[in-house]
């Protein structure tokens, strides 16, 4: 079958979620799933939102947040992931023409049925478009090592050519024109 899952990896602030932004304004088909976004206070970041293709957002983390769930300084709420993400991925999967996924990383391995829909996303016949936390977890290697998963590494030097590399990818999976707009 080929690749049909593009991950992005990278440092934080790099430009991941930036060129999944700008393959979905070049495509002209529906996509459902998530995105992460920072929220900085006084140039700092301190969490997180979470905000689904169709409008609806949470908080996802933030370093006032007190949960018995943690990453690094952040408190991680399930309930977003669970309430937000886990509808938006499994629309997606059923309904959609690609599958949205900003970020798999650690604060996803807080839920279990989070976890299982990103494999299910992974293995549905829908391309998924997302990104992939750079820090090693049994999750990343897992997914690593998928046959159908292209893990793309976004540097300083190759952002700007990612968009037009990833539209070609994805030429093949959705029923695109030949051409992007770019």
């Amino acid at each position: 079958m080929g690749v049909k899952n593009l991950l992005l990896t990278g440092k934080p602030g790099v430009g991941k979620t930036t060129i999944v932004r700008a393959v979905l304004s070049s495509l002209k088909v529906e996509a459902g799933g998530f995105f992460t976004q920072e929220i900085r206070e006084e140039g700092q970041r301190v969490g997180f939102q979470l905000c689904e293709l169709g409008g609806k957002e949470g908080l996802l983390a933030h370093a006032s947040l007190a949960s018995p769930h943690r990453v690094g300084r952040y408190g991680v709420q399930i309930e977003t992931m669970e309430e937000i993400a886990l509808p938006a991925l499994r629309k997606a999967i059923a309904g959609k023409d690609l599958v949205v996924i900003d970020e798999i990383g650690r604060m996803e391995l807080f839920c279990p049925a989070f976890l299982e829909a990103i494999l299910l996303a992974l293995e549905s016949p829908k391309p998924v478009l997302g990104v992939l936390q750079e820090r090693a977890s049994p999750l990343s290697q897992r997914i690593k090592r998928r046959q159908d998963t292209k893990i793309i590494p976004v540097t300083l030097e190759n952002r700007d050519q990612l968009v037009e590399v990833i539209l070609q990818e994805l030429e093949g999976h959705l029923d695109i024109p030949g051409e992007s707009g770019g």
